[in-house]
Protein backbone atom coordinates (compact mmCIF):
# COMPACT_ATOMS: atom_id res chain seq x y z
CA UNK A 1 0.00 0.00 0.00
CA UNK A 2 2.82 2.43 0.85
CA UNK A 3 4.53 1.52 -2.42
CA UNK A 4 1.34 2.42 -4.32
CA UNK A 5 1.17 5.78 -2.56
CA UNK A 6 4.86 6.35 -3.22
CA UNK A 7 4.40 5.53 -6.91
CA UNK A 8 1.49 7.94 -7.10
CA UNK A 9 3.58 10.72 -5.53
CA UNK A 10 6.50 10.00 -7.91
CA UNK A 11 4.14 10.14 -10.88
CA UNK A 12 2.70 13.47 -9.70
CA UNK A 13 6.19 14.92 -9.30
CA UNK A 14 7.30 13.74 -12.74
CA UNK A 15 4.13 15.07 -14.38
CA UNK A 16 4.01 18.27 -12.30
CA UNK A 17 0.45 17.46 -11.25
CA UNK A 18 0.34 19.00 -7.79
CA UNK A 19 -2.57 21.30 -7.01
CA UNK A 20 -0.33 23.65 -5.05
CA UNK A 21 3.16 24.02 -3.65
CA UNK A 22 2.00 22.93 -0.18
CA UNK A 23 0.90 19.58 -1.56
CA UNK A 24 4.35 19.01 -3.08
CA UNK A 25 6.10 19.91 0.18
CA UNK A 26 3.85 17.69 2.27
CA UNK A 27 4.22 14.77 -0.12
CA UNK A 28 8.02 14.93 0.15
CA UNK A 29 8.11 15.02 3.96
CA UNK A 30 5.11 12.78 4.64
CA UNK A 31 5.93 9.61 6.44
CA UNK A 32 5.95 8.92 10.15
CA UNK A 33 9.69 9.45 10.58
CA UNK A 34 10.85 11.67 7.71
CA UNK A 35 10.51 15.04 9.44
CA UNK A 36 12.39 13.78 12.46
CA UNK A 37 15.13 12.22 10.32
CA UNK A 38 15.54 15.55 8.51
CA UNK A 39 15.57 17.36 11.86
CA UNK A 40 18.37 15.22 13.32
CA UNK A 41 20.49 15.32 10.17
CA UNK A 42 20.03 19.09 10.07
CA UNK A 43 20.86 19.67 13.73
CA UNK A 44 23.37 16.88 14.44
CA UNK A 45 25.00 16.77 11.01
CA UNK A 46 26.19 13.65 9.22
CA UNK A 47 25.11 10.40 10.88
CA UNK A 48 25.66 6.72 10.26
CA UNK A 49 22.67 4.38 9.93
CA UNK A 50 23.26 2.90 13.40
CA UNK A 51 23.34 6.40 14.91
CA UNK A 52 20.01 7.26 13.30
CA UNK A 53 18.56 3.93 14.44
CA UNK A 54 19.54 4.70 18.05
CA UNK A 55 17.55 7.95 17.86
CA UNK A 56 14.41 5.93 17.04
CA UNK A 57 14.33 2.88 19.33
CA UNK A 58 10.81 1.86 18.21
CA UNK A 59 11.44 1.97 14.44
CA UNK A 60 12.17 -1.24 12.57
CA UNK A 61 15.24 -1.58 10.39
CA UNK A 62 13.07 -1.99 7.30
CA UNK A 63 10.95 1.12 7.94
CA UNK A 64 14.02 3.28 8.65
CA UNK A 65 15.70 2.00 5.50
CA UNK A 66 12.58 2.78 3.45
CA UNK A 67 12.19 6.28 4.87
CA UNK A 68 15.85 7.14 4.26
CA UNK A 69 15.77 5.70 0.73
CA UNK A 70 12.72 7.79 -0.13
CA UNK A 71 14.40 10.93 1.22
CA UNK A 72 17.46 10.02 -0.85
CA UNK A 73 15.36 9.46 -4.01
CA UNK A 74 13.76 12.87 -3.51
CA UNK A 75 17.16 14.55 -3.23
CA UNK A 76 16.76 15.53 0.43
CA UNK A 77 19.32 13.12 1.92
CA UNK A 78 22.75 12.22 0.58
CA UNK A 79 24.10 8.70 1.13
CA UNK A 80 27.87 8.27 1.12
CA UNK A 81 29.35 4.78 1.06
CA UNK A 82 32.96 4.33 2.12
CA UNK A 83 34.81 1.42 0.46
CA UNK A 84 35.86 -0.22 3.70
CA UNK A 85 35.39 -3.61 5.29
CA UNK A 86 32.89 -3.62 6.83
CA UNK A 87 31.29 -0.94 4.65
CA UNK A 88 30.55 2.38 6.32
CA UNK A 89 27.60 4.47 5.17
CA UNK A 90 26.91 8.04 6.24
CA UNK A 91 23.85 10.18 5.66
CA UNK A 92 23.64 13.95 5.47
CA UNK A 93 21.25 16.57 4.15
CA UNK A 94 21.67 17.82 0.63
CA UNK A 95 21.35 21.51 -0.16
CA UNK A 96 17.68 20.86 -0.89
CA UNK A 97 17.33 19.09 2.46
CA UNK A 98 19.03 21.99 4.24
CA UNK A 99 16.49 24.32 2.66
CA UNK A 100 13.76 22.45 4.56
CA UNK A 101 15.34 23.12 7.95
CA UNK A 102 13.64 26.50 8.58
CA UNK A 103 10.26 24.82 7.96
CA UNK A 104 11.12 21.86 10.21
CA UNK A 105 12.41 24.16 12.98
CA UNK A 106 9.25 26.28 12.78
CA UNK A 107 7.17 23.10 13.14
CA UNK A 108 9.29 22.08 16.14
CA UNK A 109 8.85 25.50 17.77
CA UNK A 110 5.10 25.47 17.14
CA UNK A 111 4.80 22.01 18.69
CA UNK A 112 6.86 23.01 21.70
CA UNK A 113 4.68 26.08 22.27
CA UNK A 114 1.38 24.23 21.85
CA UNK A 115 2.00 20.73 23.20
CA UNK A 116 0.13 21.43 26.45
CA UNK A 117 -3.01 22.17 24.45
CA UNK A 118 -3.07 18.62 23.15
CA UNK A 119 -1.54 16.62 26.04
CA UNK A 120 -3.36 17.05 29.30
Amino acid sequence: MMDDLRSEVRKKIENREFNCEKELTLSLISGKWKITIIYYLGTDGTLRFSEIKRLFPKITHKVLTTQIRELEEDGIVHRKVFPEVPPRVEYSLTELGQSLMPVILMMYDWGKENIKTFIK
